[in-house]
């Protein structure tokens, strides 16, 4: 212990006490800097993952309980342990995933979780399963609304989040007090209807679907106890000493306001949800932090006569709860500032930030986009704000208006030793109108684009008093609008002039220049216009004023979304096998659920092993002129820096053409190209050391984007076209000629493991062995020893599973291991490396952007990687379903300096469907025909060819086209839509229906092959080796069911390690949604050699099992291992001459989409989607029916909310959850149903029938971007507007908005000026 200062009472200690899953933990002086991800994974509890490193995830979810003396409640909290300090736990209790159960006895949470199919690739299931864990700690019976609202923190790549709902749900109010809950498989409804939980898409009630499930009562009571000795524990002054940083935690505002003059310049850290993210990717550095989580004065609240004050530090989500109860405490006039900000704390982060973020944090932040601040700066009166009176160390306080508060962009007038102790918000007045608004690329957890706090009281005759319009997003800090405010003052509400008059007068003030910080001007100018609007009319409504324009229409709120559900229905069983063809869950998917589960950064540290950090570029392209790493040499801890003079074998590699660089040498070609690497002690100390390398570049012109690269003629060599027909007499027999142009963007993979990778050099003959999170471990191999010059044979890849993978670790995973091995070999320990977020999306590349002038552009980047590879597959599905008779179609593969793009599910296909797709809507507006009857009209007929030569078999399209068509009620909804929009002026609905076709197969030749192992031990076990990668597509269960189904063995004597190069030589990539294909056949083949050599055994001693006739085929010496090898026939393509069959087969399948924007703010919602796939006879319907939503909610990601975007200088702006947006559980259809089609397929040689899976759903999630675009369509005929237009994908609320034109766009509108430059860019 010691004194805070000479002469002062406040004493410290430096011993951190908290419990960890029900044991204690006593830690002294605990380094300040760590995270509690960092401390928890340290130790061994690696259930708990690292996604983002910014609390925009979820997969570090924990639960943080605490005791409050005050109300002698015990709270519980999920929390982000990638952004909670270790300090902040102290006098706590932390539940990781680990405890609250295990594979053998797994929670009710967990248990429910796999086997109702909830968890694929598994990285984020354990964030996901203690976000819940945390909602049933604090409510054991919520209801559904409850449910998917715990989520809004949590993402997940692989699922579509429907089986995880689902299982979820079974928790809810709706499943009554039956907690024994079972998910029964009945074709009939009608039997078991009587035991359902009420819900209408009742696991019961889904065909042949789940299996008979018992699931474990759930017992509230059995949880793991809060520790009753910190129920009595005495939270004291704490002081932690780091490398870099001294950290105090005072537990009285006296304590705080003492340290604040010792220490002016300190950080006062409460949630460190900015604070953590400003050190970890900004760099700044903050030598005394101040943690003020514990304080309990600045967490008070108290109902006044005249409104509520609260402390300034209470959490965002105690907040809530007590705005709440003010709403029942005050009289309904009073509540219209508490409802407001309500309104806008729905949508504030997710539930681990608003957990332990703060209004203080929120307000002294000062940031522009603040969901709080405009509502505070319209409505609230004064902020407390306290310090320390010198000589007396009394403290003093003063008040400060909101309008004085801020000063700048994120400054404010506070003095550096004062605090925000207080805020009050007054009740609202009688006549006193608020309301805020806000609007983001996506509802839940997204930063705001633009929002505002309104507030306008009305007199008699509702003439306004007073006004006051706050607006953040519109200026570098939150403003209001007083030249509006003093506009509207005296005048009549609800006068349609009066409104026009505001909207010019608020348009006139609140100016945005085309390239303010940023971007979207005219998009963020018409959202004023557009709250105002809402605003106006929801006043207007509340005081009885009747408009004349909309009648009952209801448009000032949101769009609110129902309660998702969903059906899937299996066309046909396989009632003849006994394994395959069942609904098996994952066979990992318990290990995933409860933490147990290991990927490459979970293993153990190896003995001396070292942690490697990047050295990236930092411009786009340049000369590298000299490389200084003496002063990150120096720092302690450092083993070794490396370059490319310093790679033993070949620096040059590439998939196709040898055209990259291990490290540069001469010269960059992108931002976050590789130059060096940092190796150290830990990952700390290589970031720190990586930073102060000095690189000196001469700067080259950069070519960022499609457009640019057409312009300067830069593309990689690629000169493949495809054609049938004669197009100059196609056009000239032709009715119309029309021209257009689609413009879709990338998308980045957004695995939720990044890219992560562990290289260990062997004592002797030069052997590697590699770990690594890769797609493709035999590349990874053979290029490792290029590298390190060696042959291929003293290096093995092993991979036990992916934490998603998506395409993006087909080849874009092989740069961080061959920057590794370098280090490795010359050091001779160990060296490790999984890549921040950030980091990640700069290196390793995307989905490819496409410009289709009716000719195929994409952006590669700055290598070619399979870049040439993807515009062939755009080339062969541009097509899609339709028979072209005169067709000719070209592809360029533009260069320019971004990063290298690449395999993304679907691979170029779905970009050059989307072509086709836009192609025939336009066609349709022009001729004024029904686009779903435009293409039935034009759908290929069995035995057709395609473009590409190809005769289609099987051919299902029309008749499941028609499928989708009947249960989606297509024309009776059409009706009703038009019905619906001829009501709704500012809100419109759309439909669309859009087929799908697939090719299966490599297109590189050689790539259509498999090997497996199959191993019989003396106990009748099985083991399974074979060349695919598990990355949650269900690959290893599959494989298991073929060989238990061949051996006709119980699939739990089946086993199956992990994927290893030193057992199966030359293995193809997992990719093209062949993997279950090629690798299963090679199973099968390996299987049946051995069932061949058993079946004299078994023909001797048929009443024998399994494990005495391998006894008996043993002591006969019967060879029990066996090699399977397969290689898909029939297929060969030349593109020279434009012959043979380039796939194998066509998976194929429809969607029917139906959606509602608001026209407005460009916000959208999914309200139904009906979905037929095409898919044989599954080997598991159970993982192919989790493939399709998974891929579908990935494919509605990639045409609305996705958006990649750069700055001028290269830079990436998206580069994590921060700012680019995937799909969350509240973006999924409302209604979604899925049905796997029953065909015959007297062609389809495939294994066990079946056809792959993985990708071709991908492009049925267009079916929300043609829906969203035929609501625009309706919203242009509603402002008189014919024309036809072109929908940049994504549409985003941005392009929506904009695309409706109506007259408070073209009011907003920002022109670009000759000298102004974009702000960011879609490349």
């Amino acid at each position: 212990m010691a004194s805070l200062e000479n002469g002062n009472s406040f004493y410290f200690t430096s011993k951190l006490h908290f419990y960890l899953n029900g044991t204690s933990v006593e830690i002294d002086n605990p380094d300040p800097d760590t995270t509690l991800l960092q401390y928890v994974r340290s130790i061994g509890l690696t259930g708990t993952k690292l996604g983002c490193a910014e609390g925009g995830c979820g997969a570090c979810t924990v639960l943080v309980s605490s005791f409050d003396p005050s109300t002698d409640k015990i709270l519980h909290c999920s929390v982000n342990a990638c952004l909670a300090p270790l300090c902040s736990v102290d006098g706590k209790h932390v539940i990781t995933i680990e405890g609250i159960g295990n594979v053998k006895k797994p929670h009710p949470v967990q248990e429910r979780i796999a086997l109702l199919h909830g968890s694929q690739c598994g990285f984020c299931t354990p964030g996901i399963a203690m976000s819940l864990y945390a909602l049933l700690r604090n409510n054991p019976c919520p209801t559904e609304e409850e449910i998917e609202e715990c989520f809004d923190g949590n993402l997940c790549r692989c699922t579509g989040y429907r089986p995880i709902l689902d299982a979820a749900k079974t928790f809810s109010k709706l499943s009554g007090d039956k907690n024994e809950i079972t998910a029964n498989s009945s074709e009939s409804n009608a039997s078991s209807q009587s035991n359902t939980c009420g819900r209408v898409d009742c696991c019961k009630l889904n065909n042949n679907f789940n299996g008979e499930i018992k699931f474990k009562e759930y017992d509230a009571t059995q949880e793991l106890i809060f520790p009753p000795s910190l129920m009595n524990y005495q939270p004291r002054l704490l002081c932690f000493s780091g490398r870099k940083t001294k950290c105090y935690r005072p537990v009285s505002l006296m304590q705080l306001l003492h340290l604040k003059v010792k220490y002016p310049e300190a950080k006062l850290v409460a949630g460190n949800t900015e604070v953590g993210i400003e050190t970890k990717f900004k760099r700044l550095k903050y030598d005394v932090q101040i943690y003020v989580g514990d304080i309990s004065e600045l967490k008070t609240w108290e109902f006044q006569e005249d409104g509520l004050t609260i402390g300034a530090n209470i959490s965002l989500s105690a907040f809530q709860s007590v705005l709440k109860k003010a709403c029942k405490h005050y009289q309904p006039h009073q509540i219209q500032i508490f409802e407001s900000l309500l309104a806008n704390l729905r949508w504030f982060a997710g539930n681990q930030i608003r957990n332990v973020a703060s209004p203080a944090g929120n307000i002294v932040t000062g940031s522009p986009i603040s969901d709080l601040n405009p509502i505070f700066l319209s409505t609230c009166k004064k902020f407390v704000v306290s310090s320390l009176q010198e000589p007396s160390s009394s403290k003093s306080s003063r008040d400060i208006s909101p309008t004085a508060f801020w000063t700048g962009y994120r400054q404010n007038c506070l003095s550096k030793n004062e605090v925000l102790e207080k805020i009050f918000i007054p009740c609202s007045t009688r006549g006193q109108y608020v309301r805020a608004y806000k609007q983001a690329k996506r509802r839940d957890d997204d930063i705001a684009i633009v929002n505002s706090g309104f507030s306008v009281t009305l007199g008699d005759g509702n003439v306004v008093q007073e006004a006051a319009f706050s607006f953040g997003g519109m200026s570098g800090v939150s403003v209001r609008a007083p030249e509006s405010e003093e506009f509207i003052l005296g005048k009549f509400w609800g006068e349609e002039a009066v409104l026009k008059g505001l909207l010019k007068k608020l348009s006139e003030e609140l100016q945005l220049g085309f390239s303010a910080p940023g971007g979207m001007a005219t998009y963020r100018r018409s959202l004023v216009g557009g709250f105002m609007y809402k605003f106006w009319y929801d006043v207007s409504k509340s005081v009885g004023i009747k408009t004349t324009d909309f009648g009952d229409e209801d448009f000032t709120g949101i769009i609110e979304r129902s309660v998702s559900k969903g059906l899937q229905i299996i066309g046909q069983t396989e009632e003849e096998k006994k394994i395959v063809g069942s609904t098996i869950p994952h066979t990992s998917a318990m290990k995933q659920v409860t933490g147990e589960a290991i990927y490459t950064d979970d293993m153990p540290k190896f003995c001396g092993e070292l942690y490697g950090t990047l050295v990236l570029s930092k411009v786009a392209r340049a000369k590298i002129l000299k490389i200084d790493a003496s002063k990150a040499l120096e720092q302690p801890g450092i083993h070794g820096f490396y370059t490319a003079e310093d790679v033993p074998g070949n620096n040059k590699w590439g998939p196709v053409f040898h055209d990259e660089e291990v490290f540069a040498s001469d010269e960059v070609n992108c931002v976050g190209q590789i130059i060096g690497l940092i190796v150290a002690d830990s990952q700390e100390i290589a970031k720190e050391a990586a930073d102060l390398v000095v690189i000196e570049y001469e700067v080259l012109p950069h070519i960022l984007t499609i457009e640019e690269a057409i312009e300067h003629n830069s593309f990689h060599p690629f000169d493949k076209s495809l054609s049938t027909g004669n197009i100059e007499k196609g056009f000239q027999e032709s009715d119309h000629v029309f021209e257009g142009e689609t413009r879709i963007g990338g998308q980045e993979h957004f695995y939720l493991e990044t890219n992560a990778s562990l290289v260990i050099p062997k004592p002797e003959d030069n052997e590697i062995e590699i770990h690594a999170s890769t797609q493709n471990p035999t590349e990874t191999q053979l290029v490792c020893a290029s590298v390190l010059g060696i042959m291929a044979n003293k290096v093995v890849c092993r991979v036990k599973r992916l934490g998603g993978g998506f395409g993006g670790k087909e080849s874009r995973s092989i740069p961080l291991t061959l920057a590794l091995s370098v280090g490795a070999w010359h050091l001779k320990r160990p060296v490790r490396c999984m890549l921040d977020r950030d980091e990640d999306i700069v290196i390793s590349g995307q989905r490819h952007p496409f410009l289709g002038h009716w000719k195929l552009y994409n952006n590669a980047g700055w290598s070619a990687d399979l870049s040439p590879a993807v515009m062939e597959r755009a080339m062969t599905h541009v097509d899609n379903c339709y028979y072209i008779p005169n067709f000719r179609v070209n592809g360029k593969v533009c260069k320019t300096n971004i990063h290298s793009n690449t395999a993304f599910r679907g691979f170029g296909g779905p970009q050059g469907m989307m072509i086709c797709e836009n192609i025939l809507c336009e066609i349709a507006d022009r001729l004024g025909i029904d686009f779903a009857e435009l293409r039935e009209m034009n759908f290929y007929s069995e035995g057709q060819k395609t473009h590409f030569n190809q005769i289609l078999t099987d051919w299902h399209v029309p008749a499941l086209y028609q499928q989708v068509k009947e249960s989606s009620d297509y024309v009776n909804r059409r009706n009703e839509i038009e019905n619906f929009n001829s009501r709704n002026r500012w809100r419109k609905r759309g439909l669309s229906l859009i087929p799908t076709k697939f090719g299966l197969s490599y297109t590189v030749y050689h790539l259509n092959q498999a090997g497996a192992l199959v191993l019989i031990y003396k106990d009748g076990s099985v083991l399974v080796s074979h060349g695919g990668v598990e990355m949650g597509q269900g690959l290893h269960t599959k494989m298991l069911q073929i060989a238990a189904e061949t051996l006709n063995v119980p699939i739990e004597d089946v086993h199956l390690m992990e994927t290893s190069t030193n057992v199966i030589p030359n293995t193809s990539p997992s990719a093209a949604s062949v993997s279950s294909d090629l690798n299963g056949y090679a199973v099968f083949n390996a299987c049946k050699t051995l069932v061949e050599r058993l079946r004299p055994y078994r023909e001797k001693n048929p009443e024998k099992s399994f494990k005495e006739i391998v006894v008996d085929a043993y002591l006969d010496r019967v060879n029990l291992s066996a090699n399977g090898f397969y290689k898909t026939p029939d297929i060969h393509f030349d593109w020279s001459k434009k012959e043979g069959q380039m796939f194998f087969y066509f998976t194929t399948g429809a969607a029917c989409t139906e959606v509602e924007i608001d026209t407005l703010t460009g916000d959208h919602t999914i309200l139904r989607t009906d979905l037929v796939m095409d898919i044989g006879r599954s080997i598991n319907y159970a993982i192919d029916i989790g493939q399709i939503e998974g891929a579908f909610v990935q494919g509605v990601g990639w045409c609305t909310i996705e958006e990649t975007l750069h700055f001028p200088n290269g830079h990436v702006f998206t580069k994590g959850p921060g700012n680019y947006k995937l799909p969350g559980f509240r973006d999924i259809p409302q209604d979604f149903r899925v049905h796997t089609f029953k065909g015959e397929y007297p062609n389809l040689k495939t294994i066990h029938g079946s056809k792959g899976v993985g990708e071709p759903p991908l492009f049925l999630g267009s079916s929300v971007f043609f829906a969203i675009r035929n609501a625009i369509k309706y919203a242009r005929h509603a402002n008189n507007n014919y024309e036809s237009f072109a929908l940049r994908s994504p549409a985003t609320p941005e392009r929506i908005r904009l695309a409706c034109e109506d007259e408070i766009v073209k009011g907003a509108h920002v022109e670009k000026k000759k000298e102004e430059k974009d702000w960011i860019l879609g490349v």
